[in-house]
């Protein structure tokens, strides 16, 4: 009995060996450009391992394709971000990686510094059959488009989705991928939790060397989950935080080992430097029922010495947090609105995406609603039209942080600030009724005053954190 447990244990011993040295490969290759020179201090990586490239553009390191499913490139910027049909495109599938001797990412250079660019932040556009994909490419692409052909008169523009590009109909994936070529940009991608294919888990939740999980399909059209890249002063990072279980369920979360990959990633970077991050879920929402992502804290620690931008989406509202005086989240209203019912977020906002501007280290943003004016920033309603606040005039501002100035006149006198209040949006009221449901999510982003007795007009003024007023005036 011994000897045959012995012979069993010895068995397996082995066949453990020869699935690591299966899984087990030396890879390199180079980074060039376009007249097949080498690239140096180019920084790639297969998501656990980091090196740069040589003098000759060349780079090399052992991968282990259990875990390791993409190299990708951190793009420099002083190339060009390379894109096919729309898509990003950094990146070389694992599974051709380590049949190649050599492995060549070849780069275009700018003739110029690319100082000045505009950044579109999409949230949310969850398409979840032909109707909504409709609607997505015939509202929100066909819009973007416009924004995107006027700003590139004088400045480059990329794309950034944030993630549920889908609602769980992975057979729609490819069409979308071609909406993005549609609007005329680079457009790259973050995973959601509506992303995944619902029959698997994700691939750290799933056996070792298992050929299916469930982000395979986001990686089929658009690689991988954690990536970085540069573009003028700004290091952009996207990453996966979504921790998936299978069937729909999930943890917002962040793993040790993306972590460890946000680590090493910004040790290429210089601390003081403007960096975008892109998840998502939220991190530090102090409004609504989706969760904050666990690992929130380690993150923003690991960012302390840069100036972030973070991006996210997954709630279906507008929430900016000042997380620290150099780390701010914008939590995007959703492109589809309330999942395509209408035309608003569950906090009132009008569907519609970011649009951010950088000059140099210099970030402004302004939201964009799909079918109104980049100057829309905001929406009043008279007395009696806000059935919570009957006798107030209410302001419903988006965008709001803390910085900015929501003031009223009453015929042409300034009565100073309107009182921040929290409750549910009157828009997004009437349009669940319709639906015959309950509308209950609260936003803190509404403002309210009582006219006083015998005003004939009011003006609300919206005075943004970078000091741009908008305004509206109406008759009482």
């Amino acid at each position: 009995m011994m000897k045959k447990t012995l012979v069993l244990i010895a068995l397996i011993q082995i066949g453990v060996s020869v699935t690591a040295q299966n899984a087990i490969f030396e890879i390199g290759g180079k980074v060039v450009d376009s007249k097949g020179r080498g690239i140096e201090n180019v920084v790639v990586n297969d998501g656990l391992h980091f090196v740069q490239t040589d003098k000759n553009g060349a780079w090399r390191f052992s991968t282990d394709t259990t875990y390791c499913k993409f190299v990708s490139i951190s793009t420099p910027a002083a190339y060009f971000l390379p894109a096919r049909d729309g898509l990003a495109v950094f990146y070389k599938p694992m599974r051709e990686v380590v049949k190649n001797v050599e492995n060549t990412f070849v780069l275009t250079k700018r003739k110029e510094p690319c100082t000045s660019f505009s950044y579109i932040a999409i949230s949310d556009p969850q398409v979840l059959n032909e109707e909504e994909m409709g609607r997505w490419r015939n509202e929100t692409v066909r819009d973007m488009r416009q924004v995107a052909d006027s700003l590139k008169r004088y400045r480059e523009v990329i794309g950034m989705t944030l993630g549920d590009m889908m609602f769980d109909n992975l057979s729609l994936y490819g069409e979308f991928a071609q909406t993005c070529d549609m609007v005329g940009i680079t457009v790259f991608q973050t995973i959601g939790n509506h992303d995944h294919d619902k029959r698997y888990q994700d691939l750290h939740n799933m056996r070792l060397g298992t050929p299916v999980y469930a982000e395979h399909l986001y990686n089929k059209y658009f690689g991988p989950t954690d990536y970085s890249f540069n573009i003028g002063n700004v290091h952009v990072i996207t990453m996966k935080n979504i921790n998936y279980v299978g069937r729909r369920q999930y943890i917002e979360a962040v793993t040790d080992q993306q972590l460890a990959w946000l680590a090493n990633d910004l040790q290429y970077v210089p601390k003081g430097s403007v960096v975008f991050v892109n998840m998502h879920a939220a991190g530090w929402n102090k409004e609504g029922r989706d969760g904050n992502f666990r690992g929130a804290k380690e993150v923003a620690n690991l960012m302390k010495d840069y100036d972030v931008h973070f991006f996210c989406g997954h709630t279906h509202f507008f929430q900016n947090i000042e997380v620290a005086p150099r780390f701010y989240q914008h939590n995007i209203g959703a492109a589809c609105g309330s999942w395509w019912a209408g035309d608003y977020s569950v906090c009132g906002a009008p569907n519609g995406y970011l649009v951010v501007d950088v000059n140099g280290n210099d970030v402004k943003w302004h939201f964009k609603p799909t079918k109104g004016d980049i100057t829309h920033q905001f929406r009043v309603y008279m007395p009696g039209q806000f059935r919570s606040q009957p006798a107030a005039v209410v302001a419903n501002v988006w965008d709001y942080d803390p910085h900015c100035k929501v003031e009223y006149y009453e015929d042409g006198k300034c009565k100073g600030a309107m009182e921040q209040f929290v409750g549910i949006d009157e828009a997004y009221i009437v349009q669940q009724a319709k639906l015959g449901k309950k509308a209950d999510d609260l936003t803190r982003h509404l403002f309210r005053f009582k006219p006083s007795k015998g005003t004939k007009e009011v003006k609300i003024v919206f005075t943004n954190r970078f000091g741009e007023q908008y305004s509206q005036t109406c008759k009482l």
